[in-house]
């Protein structure tokens, strides 16, 4: 009997459940669901049922996840590359790109979600596309003299490399057991995801009446402290996910499960660079 914990990322937690033979776990056994209930003594949460895999199926494991993830990534960074020269050499282009990419993106989000479709490759690499036009646009803008940006590719490349730096640290801290997550953990990290997002919301709605809004994204020492936080919220969220990802592998989830842990971590990672490149265009809009 395994324990469903609540993630912070809700691509994972309607994928479908069915009954089958099990595989390696995503992470450590310190850092599993069943040694947290050992850790905390009663279980915590709901028991759900295992899955079950078809009679052409089998049980996903860590490979496919690291597949899947990596197709899914790979996707996003051509379709990335291919928006940022789009509208390096035609400027205009960027507006519609971001504005498009970023409502497709978001609108595959609820449908893989709501519609319990977060498996579905084709959903999944679609997502991949928009999201790769949207990060590649708004880098450029980010970056570029003519949209106020402070120049240069290096921004961009300092904001990959810190994104996967924190991917791969949480990882880590994940797999060694530094920091455990329990039920208190997530409670706190669901708590403030939703702080940010009202706060963030509130700050679009208030830069129709006033100019820079609440001040959130002006490029101040509120907004620094504001994407910091988001950075912080984003960075453990990673935990939920990877706790999320070993507890279907424990479930024996069948191995088209891949495609939806890979949605779920690429929907992190995007908002976790975008956080990223903000702040270091503050630092380096002098």
């Amino acid at each position: 009997m395994i324990t469903v914990r609540t993630t912070s990322n809700p691509v994972f937690r309607n994928l479908p459940k069915q009954e089958g033979n099990g595989y390696a776990s995503f992470g450590s056994a310190t850092a599993g669901a069943s040694q947290a209930t050992q850790q905390f003594g009663q279980p915590q949460y709901a028991p759900a049922e295992p899955y079950q895999t078809g009679p052409t199926s089998r049980a996903m494991t860590i490979d496919d996840v690291v597949t899947k993830t990596g197709i899914t990534l790979g996707v996003l960074t051509i379709s990335a590359l291919v928006s940022y020269f789009l509208v390096n050499n035609n400027a205009d282009l960027a507006a519609p790109l971001v504005i498009g990419g970023g409502l497709v993106g978001l609108v595959l989000v609820l449908v893989a979600t709501f519609g319990r479709k977060m498996d579905n490759p084709a959903i999944v690499l679609a997502y991949a596309v928009a999201e790769g036009l949207f990060l590649g646009a708004l880098s450029f803008m980010f970056t570029d003299i003519q949209f106020g940006g402070v120049g240069g590719s290096a921004l961009i490349a300092q904001a990959v490399l810190g994104t996967f730096g924190v991917f791969f640290g949480m990882l880590v801290v994940y797999k060694t057991g530094a920091i455990r997550v329990t039920p208190r953990l997530t409670r706190m990290i669901i708590g403030a995801l939703i702080g940010v997002v009202v706060l963030a919301l509130g700050n679009l709605v208030a830069s129709f009446f006033v100019d820079g809004g609440l001040g959130l994204r002006d490029g101040g020492t509120l907004a620094i402290i504001f994407s910091l936080v988001c950075i912080g919220i984003a960075a453990f969220s990673f935990l939920l996910d990877f706790d999320a990802a070993d507890q279907l592998i424990r479930a024996q989830a069948p191995e088209k499960a891949a495609w939806g842990v890979a949605f779920g971590l690429t929907v992190t990672l995007v908002w976790l660079y975008v956080e990223i490149l903000r702040l270091l265009s503050y630092f380096n809009n002098d």
